[in-house]
């Protein structure tokens, strides 16, 4: 039976345990979440050397796992077998290992917490197996999904009201761009900078400067800013620093903020003369960044717009080697960042 990560969570607290979890899909953090809380849930500790196996997909096989879940649990409740890395067991969407899951998903031990790890992928649901799982009474299904961009903000937002505390919208905004949709990353930065807030402090764009390793002064959002207002200096002092930190300031992830910039400035464009409030955060645009953007409208034609996108497209193709001569990151950035800044037609480029 299909169910979000919440519904589970919640009836895993009120220890209200289905006898067979399939965790799949391509977000692995919420895979993880559920995973995690069925491990520190069903079992006391003192109880799970006895009871508790996990298993990983490489290592085992269909049968194997079904004969760790039919193991009567020892002076306990429940036996709980995870299956971590399930994409990974050779024969689990073999038609010959159907029929064992199929018993075992229509008559499941009561005492028995199955739990597969499923990441990456999903199970076809025209398929057996898919749909036993979908209609199986004794098996949750969740289908965990990876977030668009504008939904990161608003999730990284319930994450740290999760924990009793605040973030403020422009912190919310930096680690949204910065880290991306990366869920686990983000939990972890999170983690991290509420380890180092005082009582009553939100989470400031500070404390992510200082903490998650944004320099304050020299990054992709500063280079950004200078982009939009035509600061040539500043643009060149960023690119300085760039080069002197290779590390610290990779080219790849850099052309990818800028390039959802663009994006989204594109979408602007095409969007009327004056979005709503609605409209504009539906384009991962917060309020904080409104007027970044309708600076970078004046400056950046719809046009222009377009051939940015293909310089940095073309900066990317560099990057792997692709008619780049022997130009370094910090020289194929260097480049982009002239063009952009002057007013040279993409087609003049190649």
């Amino acid at each position: 039976m299909q169910q979000d990560t919440d519904t589970i969570l919640k009836a895993v607290a009120q220890r209200q345990f289905q006898p067979v979890y399939f965790l799949q899909g391509e977000e692995p953090y919420f895979i993880d979440l559920v995973a995690d809380a069925l491990e520190a849930t069903v079992l006391p500790e003192s109880e799970r050397s006895f009871n508790q196996t996990v298993l990983y997909g490489k290592d085992t096989d269909v049968t194997g796992v079904l004969g760790q879940a039919k193991r009567f649990p020892m002076m306990s409740a429940h036996t709980v077998v995870i299956v971590k890395e399930a994409q990974a067991v050779a024969d689990l969407e073999s038609e010959r290992a159907w029929p064992f899951l199929e018993a075992y998903l229509k008559n499941p031990p009561a005492s028995t917490v199955l739990v597969f790890c499923y990441k990456h992928k999903t199970l076809d649901s025209r398929k057996k197996l898919g749909k036993l799982l979908a209609t199986a009474p004794g098996a949750a299904l969740l289908t965990s999904k990876k977030l668009y961009d504008n939904q990161v903000p608003p999730w990284l937002g319930g994450y740290v009201r999760q924990r009793k505390q605040q973030i403020t919208p422009g912190a919310t905004a930096l680690l949204a761009e910065y880290i991306g949709a990366d869920l686990s990353r983000l939990a972890n930065e999170v983690n991290k900078l509420l380890l180092n807030v005082k009582p009553g402090q939100a989470i400031d764009e500070d404390l992510v400067q200082r903490l998650v390793g944004i320099s304050k002064e020299y990054n992709i959002f500063e280079l950004q800013r200078a982009l939009v207002q035509r600061d040539v200096l500043k643009a060149n002092r960023i690119l300085t620093h760039f080069a002197a930190n290779p590390k610290a300031n990779p080219l790849i992830p850099n052309l990818t903020l800028l390039f959802n910039f663009f994006i989204r400035l594109l979408a602007l464009h095409q969007a009327g003369p004056n979005p709503s409030d609605a409209e504009l955060l539906k384009l991962g645009i917060q309020k904080f960044a409104q007027k970044e953007y309708q600076l970078a409208l004046r400056q950046f034609s719809p046009a222009r717009t377009i051939e940015v996108i293909h310089l940095i497209r073309r900066a990317d193709a560099q990057s792997k080697g692709i008619e780049s001569g022997s130009m370094d990151e910090g020289e194929i950035l260097r480049e982009l960042v002239w063009l952009l800044l002057h007013p040279v037609p993409a087609a003049a480029v190649g």
